[in-house]
């Protein structure tokens, strides 16, 4: 088994396309969005404060504008969100007994956010003000005033490269599981080197292990490698150092192992090596889009979002940014990893009927 393991490793590195999907997209993605900024997005989302007052002209033209995304969450997850900067500002619109400035706005954000996010949001609250002022109160000074004063609670910054990272990860992983094993044993049972194992006392189990092994500890050693120049280069958070390093390394093992199951399936279905691009995009394709690799799957209508919760890939990604930026580890992360695991039974459960010898 270990020779098998050896010799497929070997065989593995000789390989320009398992090179290229396990190493170069993935840090081709990373460096592009790394050098677009390590600040976060510039989406300006805002949340409006429950204490505001709604009956006026500011607040109604606020939620108007299309630029400002209102979310709608509970006190913690609005907490959470202002702490990890994913939330620009809460605001709050206060009535005031001046004449001259009936209504006062005022901004709750974090250390976490964006300076150029909160300018940008202060800039469409005074021009949204200032429309107001020409149209309806001419006569008067100014139907509200921004604050100055911006009350900023501590938060960590969350960077591009904290979202973008763990999702080029999974891509790694998935492209390597999928591709690598379905190209792999597809190659070995048609060229008859399966049979002339299976020929020798070698258990079938250990050449199945000896392959899958030397798959392991290349998309591992890729592992290391991507999350090591995410950290050196881009200062991707690793909230506890090496422990959350390794609490990584254990899911993507995981993720892993259940993402190679797609692989056995698929190797076993192709008739002929054009057919297992098709059937691995079935599996890979809808996973690379719509499970949160290079968007939040909050962007998508609210009809397709459950489909999204659905994809193992999904629950990967999840697992891996709460453990890599939030500091949770394996034992908080037990949904995600749990389904992920139920993915894993199921998939293995068909790749058992499917896989040939032959």
């Amino acid at each position: 088994m270990l020779a098998i393991t050896k010799g497929g490793l070997k065989s593995t590195f000789r390989s320009p396309s398992a090179v290229v999907f396990s190493i170069g997209f993935p840090l081709v993605f990373i460096l592009v969005f790394g050098f677009m900024g390590n600040s976060g997005g510039v989406s300006v989302n805002v949340v409006m404060d429950k204490s505001a007052d709604t009956v006026n002209p500011v607040y109604s033209a606020l939620k108007n504008i299309s630029n400002l995304k209102f979310k709608n969450k509970s006190d913690i997850e609005l907490k959470e969100d202002l702490e990890k900067g994913r939330l620009t500002a809460i605001i709050n619109i206060e009535k005031t007994n001046e004449t001259s400035s009936p209504y006062r706005v005022t901004l709750k954000s974090s250390e976490a956010v964006s300076p150029q996010n909160i300018n940008i949001l202060r800039q469409i609250i005074q021009s949204v003000i200032s429309g107001i002022n020409k149209a309806a109160y001419p006569n008067t000074p100014t139907i509200a005033t921004v604050s100055n004063d911006i009350q900023k609670i501590p938060g960590r910054v969350y960077r591009t490269i904290d979202f973008i990272l763990p999702g080029q990860l999974g891509f790694s992983l998935l492209s390597a599981g999928v591709f690598g094993v379905a190209f792999l044993f597809f190659n070995l049972r048609q060229q008859l080197v399966l049979k002339r194992f299976f020929a020798t006392p070698i258990t079938r189990s250990y050449i199945i292990l000896g392959e899958a092994l030397s798959r392991v500890i290349f998309q591992l050693m890729t592992t290391i490698i991507i999350i090591g120049i995410g950290t050196l280069a881009f200062h991707f958070t690793l909230v506890h150092g090496w422990i959350t390093f390794l609490e990584i390394l254990v899911l993507s093992f995981v993720a892993l192992i259940v993402f190679m199951g797609f692989g056995f399936i698929v190797s076993g279905v192709a008739k002929n090596e054009s057919t297992i691009p098709p059937f691995a995009n079935l599996f890979t394709l809808p996973q690379f889009l719509l499970a949160g690799t290079f968007f939040s799957i909050d962007n998508f209508p609210a009809w397709l979002q459950p489909f999204c919760k659905l994809l193992p890939l999904t629950h990967f990604n999840n697992a891996m940014r709460d453990i890599a930026f939030e500091g949770a580890n394996l034992f908080d992360e037990w949904r995600e990893i749990g389904i992920l695991v139920i993915w894993g039974i199921l998939i293995y459960a068909v790749a058992v009927k499917t896989f040939k010898w032959e």
